[in-house]
């Protein structure tokens, strides 16, 4: 079995990092460097920022943001919210993202990914699907930072989106997103059992079963934390630990 990635997630919002309940009643964390900063030292594989507010003032503001943090944070930075362009893209490969999140724009202009895997490869390309349960089995994906409902089936979008190029998937489950109530693992199954790409499971870590069955039953190839990092209910190391101790392969010192 492949090593489990341990992914920082940091909703950001203007200057402050943010966290959520399905993606509302946003709350000011802090700073979005030294929450970086700490999961970066603490042992995360990965960080992904997002600007949960890009797509409603059509542009990303994170340039910054990431410069200062690929200046002292060496591992895979992936940056979301607002990407529209190829440029858009460009310009945060630039200032040191290694790989680019779409969610809206992809559903408006899937050409966007395509266009984008070829140009800088698919390894760079993250589809960002926000999925919201409308029945048991079936799930729509909504954009906007989880404002709109884009009327597209997640699963057949996630297909589509693996087929224009994306090289990973990250699904949030808004019905459960800050609920710290467990993930969605049918929905994590659904799209990481039908795709041979890697898919990031986020939204409703809270305790480490929760953690365990998305991996076991849910199949995620990676996990994004945001509450239980940000309320230090756990540290990287701790649920590293506690993982390995259940069987479980992390990645561990970035292999």
């Amino acid at each position: 079995m492949h090593n489990v990635r341990l992914i920082a997630r940091l909703d950001i919002k203007g200057p402050n990092l943010i966290k959520g309940v399905h993606l509302e009643g946003l709350r000011v964390i802090g700073s979005p460097q030294e929450y970086a900063t700490k999961y970066y030292q603490m042992g995360a594989d990965e960080l992904i920022y997002l600007d949960t507010v890009a797509s409603l003032y059509g542009r990303n503001n994170l340039h910054e943001i990431v410069k200062s943090a690929a200046s002292n944070i060496f591992i895979p930075l992936t940056v979301g919210g607002g990407i529209r362009t190829i440029d858009d893209i460009t310009s945060l490969l630039r200032v040191g993202a290694d790989k680019i999140a779409i969610n809206t724009f992809a559903t408006k202009q899937p050409s966007l990914l395509q266009e984008a895997a070829q140009r800088f490869g698919s390894q760079c390309i993250v589809l960002s699907i926000a999925a919201k349960k409308i029945h048991p089995g079936k799930w729509i994906a909504l954009t906007d930072n989880g404002r709109e409902n884009s009327g597209m089936d997640v699963l057949e979008w996630a297909h589509q989106g693996w087929k224009l190029g994306a090289g990973e998937i990250l699904l949030t489950s808004v019905d459960q997103e800050g609920t710290a109530s467990g993930f969605d693992c049918d929905l994590v199954n659904a799209v990481a059992s039908t795709l041979p790409i890697p898919v990031i499971a986020s939204g409703g870590m809270g305790t480490i079963d929760h953690l365990e069955a998305v991996i076991k039953c849910g199949k995620a190839d990676a996990v994004a934390l945001a509450h239980v990092l940000h309320y230090n209910k756990f540290t990287i190391s701790d649920i590293k630990h506690e993982m390995i101790a259940r069987g479980i392969n992390m990645r561990s010192d970035g292999k």
